[in-house]
């Protein structure tokens, strides 16, 4: 499963529900129908509860949505707190240069002299841009933004993020 966001809470008396999301472009979600839900993001894909969607629309930096048998604010409580996700074949096919974050989660990062930098930890979410989180053997963190001037190559395939940045920096 990868996870799209999570429920923060009710959103009026309707059944409809406040969205946190996590990725770029969550309005490309509501082509997917059914939406899984699971109280703990690292649950066995089995844990997860699929639920149709009946609504969902952009809310700020958010979505709100209203799943179907969700009619009132109370039934939306129930949902509070849980995170959204969606086996990965589900997800809306990604354009040339756009990746999802899990996808990006255990590549090697390497620089243009071929040094090991370390692999992908986790995504930041800061103001500006997405920063890696790039960890080497021995725990030594690294934080680089995830901007076209660092990053030069994703290769998705030989699991591999080439950047344009120093051993040293």
């Amino acid at each position: 499963m990868i996870v799209l966001g999570r429920i923060t809470a009710p959103f009026g008396i309707r059944g409809w529900v406040n969205i946190h999301v996590y990725g770029d472009d969550p309005q490309a979600w509501a082509q997917m129908p059914c939406w899984w839900l699971s109280a703990d993001e690292e649950m066995a894909d089995a844990a997860w509860q699929a639920r149709q969607l009946a609504e969902c629309k952009p809310h700020g930096k958010g979505l709100v949505a209203r799943f179907d048998g969700i009619e009132d604010r109370n039934a939306a409580e129930q949902l509070s707190r849980l995170y959204v996700g969606a086996p990965r074949e589900a997800l809306p096919k990604t354009a040339k240069n756009e990746f999802y974050w899990a996808d990006l989660i255990g590549l090697e990062v390497v620089n243009r002299a071929g040094e090991r930098l370390g692999r992908v930890a986790e995504l930041v979410r800061t103001g500006a841009h997405e920063v890696l989180d790039v960890r080497d053997e021995d725990g030594s963190r690294r934080l680089l933004p995830f901007v076209a001037t660092v990053i030069k190559e994703v290769d998705l395939a030989g699991c591999l993020i080439q950047v344009d940045w120093e051993r040293d920096w």
